[in-house]
C-alpha cells in the first residue's frame, strides 16, 4: 500500500469528506484534454469502415500508412495505423495553448524523461512534445490544434469527442504519480486499489488503470450527446451485426450512462453521456445530479459492494464478452 503522504499528494479520497487538496498547482504541465488515439489494426479500410459507417466519424485523412478519424465538430478521435489488431500505440493530449514546445521538453528531460520534439503529427497537429510514459505508450503532447472542417454529412448518431481512454497496468501506483506530479491529474474515484479513476479537467475521468498481469487496452471510450444518442446508436449497431458486451447501464462511479461492444479488432468500445463533472475544484464535490447517491458527492474510494450498475442489471463479477474477448452472438436456435 502507497504512504498516507503519497495519498494524499495525489489526491486519493477514503470514504469520509476530505477538504479538496492543491498539490495539483506545482505540477509541471497541465494537461487540458485528451487528443486522439493511436490504434494499430491488420485491416485500416475495414477499421475505417467501421468508425465512418458505423460509428459516424468522419476521414479527414487517409495515406498508405495511416488513416485519421475525427468527430462532425472537427476534433480529432482516431489514428489508424497498420499492425497488430488492437493495440494503443500513441496517446495525444493538449497542454496550454502558447507553450513552448521546446521549454515544454526540457522540463521533462530535467524529470528524466527521453524526449523528442515531433512535426506532422495529424492534421490538426503540426508539433508535438513526445515521451513514453512508464506503460510504455508513446506520448504527444501538442499546444496548438486546427480544428478539421466541419463534415455536414449527417450520421445516425453524433459523436462529440474522444473521452477516455483505459488501460491494464501492472503498477497502477506508478502510473498515478507519475501523471499527478507531472500532468496535473486529479483523482477522481479508486474502486479498491486496483482501479483509478482520473481528470484532467472537468470530466469525471480521461485515463483508467487498472492492475492486470497482462498490460493491454482495456477499452476507449467516445463520448456522445444525450441519453437519446444512446438509444440510436445501440439500435443501428445492432442493425450492423454488432451486439452489446455491457449495457446500458448508468456506471456508479462517474454516473455515466454507457454502453460497450467490441469492433472487428475486438476493441471495447464505450458509447457514453452524462458524466460527472467537477466544474469547481475548490469546491471539491461534483456537480449535484438526481442520480447521486450522496450529497456532496467528493472523490472517494468504493469497496466491493459498489455495483457496475446502479440499475443493477449487468453488475456480476464476470460478464461474457466484457472481462473476456467474446464476443457475443443472439441467433435463433435451431
Amino acid at each position: 500500500m502507497p504512504s498516507a503522504a503519497w495519498r494524499s499528494r495525489c489526491g486519493r479520497m477514503g470514504r469520509a469528506e476530505r477538504r479538496p487538496v492543491s498539490w495539483s498547482k506545482s505540477a509541471m504541465i497541465k494537461i487540458r484534454r485528451l487528443g486522439h488515439a493511436t490504434l494499430s489494426t491488420p485491416d485500416i479500410e475495414g477499421q475505417v469502415d467501421y468508425y465512418t459507417r458505423v460509428l459516424g466519424l468522419s476521414l479527414i485523412e487517409r495515406t498508405a500508412e495511416r488513416a485519421f478519424l475525427a468527430t462532425k465538430q472537427g476534433l480529432e478521435a482516431i489514428e489508424l495505423v497498420k499492425g497488430e489488431p488492437g493495440r494503443l500505440t500513441r496517446l495525444s493530449f493538449q497542454i496550454t495553448p502558447g507553450s513552448d514546445p521546446a521549454a515544454v521538453a526540457k522540463e521533462l528531460e530535467q524529470a528524466g524523461l527521453k524526449c523528442e520534439v515531433r512535426h506532422g503529427i495529424s492534421p490538426g497537429i503540426a508539433q508535438a512534445v513526445s515521451f513514453e510514459d512508464p506503460k510504455g505508450t508513446r506520448v504527444d503532447l501538442f499546444a496548438e490544434y486546427t480544428f478539421a472542417k466541419s463534415d455536414p454529412q449527417p450520421a445516425m448518431f453524433n459523436i462529440v469527442k474522444l473521452g477516455h481512454v483505459a488501460y491494464r497496468v501492472r503498477d497502477v501506483q506508478k502510473l498515478v504519480q507519475f501523471y499527478c506530479d507531472l500532468f496535473g491529474f486529479r483523482i477522481s474515484d479508486w474502486r479498491g486499489d486496483h482501479f483509478v479513476f482520473m481528470r484532467c479537467n472537468t470530466d469525471h475521468h480521461t485515463l483508467n488503470f487498472v492492475i492486470d498481469e497482462k498490460p493491454a487496452l482495456h477499452h476507449i471510450a467516445l463520448e456522445v450527446l444525450d441519453w437519446s444518442e444512446i438509444h440510436k446508436a445501440v439500435d443501428y449497431l445492432a442493425k450492423n451485426g454488432i451486439h452489446l458486451v455491457w449495457g446500458p447501464g448508468r456506471h456508479i462511479i462517474g454516473h455515466n450512462i454507457a454502453t460497450y461492444h467490441r469492433n472487428a479488432d475486438k476493441v471495447r468500445v464505450e458509447l457514453f453521456c452524462e458524466m460527472d463533472q467537477m466544474k469547481d475544484e475548490a469546491l471539491g464535490y461534483f456537480d449535484p445530479r438526481p442520480w447521486h447517491q450522496e450529497f456532496p458527492l467528493r472523490p472517494k474510494r468504493h469497496g466491493p459492494e459498489t455495483l457496475r450498475n446502479y440499475w443493477g442489471y449487468g453488475s456480476e463479477r464476470v460478464i461474457p464478452g466484457y472481462q473476456t474477448d467474446e464476443v457475443p452472438t443472439y441467433g435463433a436456435k435451431k
